[in-house]
């Protein structure tokens, strides 16, 4: 996984709440088997027409969000079922880093899994950065897992992180990779259970 610390990035304003994890990526591209190849169908019913169009009343499509690597969205984010490739969709389209008011829990642990840093902020702070990305198309900000804040030039608002979290984005950490730090001992463990009569 790719490590997490200071982001700046094009924030993308999808101004809903209550957005499941079938509205991210609907069911019917789940029969993939990779990790890959999922950005090109996320929110595919918002974002195309049904005759497969580009929609263009979706954000999504609007050129100025255009390489968008932070989302601001409503609260309840990735609610619904609990299916992985809703972050895979997220993370391959580029999305690194999710700021809303609340997240289902299992969503947002996916999302850690993924590489994803969701950010809880209060309404009103969320409410402030949704408006200058929608009044500036294009407007960017920080979201500082060092700091654990998200700034731009006259706006700051802290975010809450436990340290598990944290220290497995900081450091790229996935939960196989968790796992192979104690390598040594598994190995030990392995040899001493061989070893049993």
């Amino acid at each position: 996984m790719q490590p997490f610390r200071v982001l700046t990035g094009i924030v993308l304003p999808l101004d809903r709440a209550n957005v499941d994890t079938d509205q991210i990526i609907p069911k019917q591209f789940l029969k993939r088997i990779e990790r890959t190849g999922f950005g090109q169908f996320l929110f595919f019913d918002w974002r195309y027409t049904p005759d497969g169009k580009p929609n263009p009343d979706f954000v999504l499509n609007h050129p100025p969000y255009a390489g968008a690597s932070i989302l601001v969205a409503g609260k309840n984010f990735g609610c619904g079922s609990s299916r992985e490739h809703a972050p895979w969709a997220l993370a391959d389209y580029g999305i690194r880093a999710i700021i809303a008011p609340s997240f289902a829990d299992i969503f947002a642990n996916n999302c850690v899994s993924n590489g994803i840093l969701t950010v809880q902020l209060g309404e009103p702070a969320v409410a402030e950065i949704m408006r200058r990305a929608q009044e500036t198309p294009g407007y960017q900000c920080s979201v500082d897992l060092v700091e654990r804040r998200v700034y731009d030039g006259r706006f700051s608002a802290p975010f809450p992180i436990d340290d598990f979290r944290r220290r497995c984005l900081m450091e790229g950490l996935d939960s196989i990779e968790l796992t192979l730090q104690y390598e040594p001992q598994i190995a030990a463990y392995e040899a001493r259970q061989a070893s049993q009569p």
